[in-house]
């Protein structure tokens, strides 16, 4: 099959001979590299899709999907995610992993204790807005450090110096409003945190609009480190 001009530019881009012959594949070879287009602007397909991945880490049969050479040549064209995930930046949680997705699948945006701040806020909007993804996972999970210093902070009445202390601030108030029975006060937390930081972003002067008209919706999780099972609150 000759390699076209443009297609022979691509390849060049792309690294070389293989990727030249991927590109030059016909459309169709293309067809089961993304779920995307049974999945765009579906929240609820976007769900099922993370649950079945979420169900594949758990019993240890991920299948690592979409990170063949072919889907590395489409995404050079865009991208098209199905999900966005705000996560913990701790290094135990990868969302592609939990959720046994791959490239160009999920838009994940990582900050401790997923707080919010003008530029994840600003990542989140600009998924939703310009990418149309239809769905939005605020997923905290067990032990997850931010929380905890915020645990302590309530505690103890000291915040940390620095940034640290500025991100634990943002975690307090969910902190001080959550019952402390004696049983698990921390996961109590976590799972508070998760659920508040959702129903901010539904009352959000930008996102809320497209959550009122159908376009978006925004779940919390919890994700187990001990299991590998994620909880949908």
């Amino acid at each position: 099959m000759a390699i076209t001009r443009r297609g022979a530019f691509k390849a060049s881009l792309l690294g070389g001979v293989g990727a030249a012959v991927a590109t030059t594949l016909p459309s169709s070879a293309w067809a089961g590299a993304a779920p995307v287009g049974a999945v765009t602007g579906d929240a609820k397909k976007a769900l099922r899709l993370l649950k079945e991945g979420n169900r594949r880490w758990h019993r240890h049969v991920s299948q690592h999907p979409h990170e063949s050479r072919a889907r590395r040549a489409q995404l050079v064209e865009g991208q098209d995610p199905f999900a966005v995930v705000l996560g913990c930046a701790d290094s135990r949680v990868p969302p592609e992993l939990v959720f046994d997705r791959g490239l160009g699948d999920l838009f994940t945006i990582r900050s401790a204790g997923q707080v919010l701040d003008g530029s994840v806020l600003g990542s989140l909007t600009y998924a939703v807005d310009h990418l149309h993804t239809p769905l939005i996972v605020v997923m905290g999970h067990q032990s997850c450090g931010a929380v905890d210093a915020a645990v302590e902070a309530h505690r103890t009445g000291e915040l940390p110096h620095g940034h640290v202390g500025g991100l634990v601030a943002e975690i307090l108030e969910v902190v001080e409003s959550t019952p402390d029975d004696g049983q698990d006060f921390l996961d109590d937390c976590v799972r508070a945190n998760a659920q508040h930081i959702a129903e901010r972003l539904r009352g959000d002067d930008e996102l809320g609009e497209f959550v009122s008209d159908g376009r978006l919706e925004v779940v919390a999780a919890r994700y187990d480190l001990e299991s590998s099972r994620v909880t949908w609150l």
